[in-house]
């Protein structure tokens, strides 16, 4: 296993693959109903290979991925490992939301002190209530007290937010979305960069994009990879691009069987920062360009046409289409699509074509009749 440490927390190591628990075995098909039997020794396998770094979140699992973090970690495990999770931005109404979900997830996660706390998923609307309800200072007194060792954010929204967000606080570390095809995409490569010119350090989430990068490839893709000298496996190889990048502190892995755990950590055990060369590079650029050819529509999550008047949910229905185009993973792009956008009443369907986001678009798309073309082909997946 290789370490790295934060630029502000230089005494820490932290392993570079980091486990998620966003993505556990669970039994009959119910994410509420996490598989002990499998999902505890999976993460114990794991930290005896060197793991130390995990991570949950407030909504993971219905709610119960922190409960099961506390069962995961007893028996010593809590000693060995820096415990992350994220409050839930989404959710606070008033200053005494930041002091109330804390104190939850410190119950759920049967714990004192939590090492790594996110705002999670901030974005320009959620950063504009973390100042308006005074989060940041909430946070620093929980720091003050010994209840939080270190806070930081997740991100989802454009480059633009991301940046002044930065801007905003002397950050100890975020938590952005970034893999080989997702280096223009929310934060990506320009704003891992300006994160870590700021001695921000940076951990990547989604370093596998949900699993399609670990999977067998197209055969085009694999028609690039041939020419390789080096031969891995489709995960292996892009864990390593992320690794690549010494501003990258850890790499978040949702693993859920043994065989992923095994192949994680081979490929962790090279992680190390500048070791590609410029031919396997040029490689990794080919079979971005090959995705990008086979993308249903050339959005790339600026958010200039948000927010929309109606509350369509535009980057998102556009992200979940893409998906499913470049990938063929029609059924878990509609699934996704489903569940976080149009249960939450900002389907593509809520269009009412008044045209106010079009004008804003820098890629010039016909976003109305794209959203439509989005919208039938996800729901026809269900």
């Amino acid at each position: 296993m290789q370490y790295r440490t934060f630029p502000r927390i230089p005494d820490l190591p932290i392993s570079v693959l980091g486990f998620g628990c966003m993505r556990l075995p669970v039994i009959g098909g119910d994410m509420t109903k996490i598989d002990d039997a499998q999902a505890i020794p999976l993460l114990h396998r794991a930290i005896d290979a060197g793991v130390n770094y995990v991570d949950t979140a407030y909504p993971y699992h219905g709610g119960e991925s922190e409960r099961f973090v506390a069962r995961a970690l007893k028996g010593g495990y809590r000693e060995k490992v820096q415990l992350a999770t994220k409050l839930p931005t989404w959710l606070v109404q008033s200053e005494g939301d930041w002091e109330r979900l804390l104190e939850e997830q410190l119950i759920k996660l049967e714990a004192d002190h939590i090492d790594f706390y996110l705002l999670h998923a901030l974005s320009t609307e959620r950063w504009d209530t973390v100042k308006r309800l005074r989060g940041l200072k909430a946070l620093e007194r929980a720091k003050a007290d010994g209840r939080i060792r270190h806070f930081g954010f997740s991100f989802h929204d454009s480059l633009k937010s991301f940046k002044e967000i930065i801007d905003g606080y002397d950050w100890e570390f975020c938590q952005i979305q970034y893999n080989f095809l997702d280096q223009d995409y929310q934060a990506g490569a320009e704003g891992l960069a300006y994160a870590a010119a700021r001695q921000v350090g940076v951990i990547s989430m989604e370093p596998l994009r949900g699993g399609t990068l670990a999977v067998p490839q197209p055969e085009g893709v694999q028609a690039i990879w041939s020419r390789s000298q080096a031969q891995r496996p489709p995960a292996d190889r892009a864990l390593r691009w992320v690794w690549n990048h010494p501003e990258v502190v850890t790499a978040l892995s949702g693993m859920n069987a043994d065989i992923q755990l095994q192949e994680n950590l081979a490929a962790a055990a090279e992680g190390l920062p500048g070791s590609l060369d410029s031919g396997e590079l040029a490689l990794f650029e080919e079979v971005r360009q090959y995705y990008a050819a086979r993308t249903a529509v050339p959005c790339t999550t600026c958010g200039y046409c948000t927010p929309c008047p109606h509350g369509v949910a535009i980057p998102e229905a556009f992200s979940s289409f893409n998906t499913g185009s470049m990938f063929g993973t029609w059924k878990a792009s509609a699934w996704v699509y489903d569940n976080y956008v149009v249960r939450a009443g900002h389907g593509a369907d809520q269009c009412v074509e008044c045209g106010d986001c079009e004008p804003k678009c820098p890629q010039q798309i016909s976003i109305m009749t794209k959203l439509k073309e989005a919208h039938r082909a996800l729901t026809a997946a269900i």
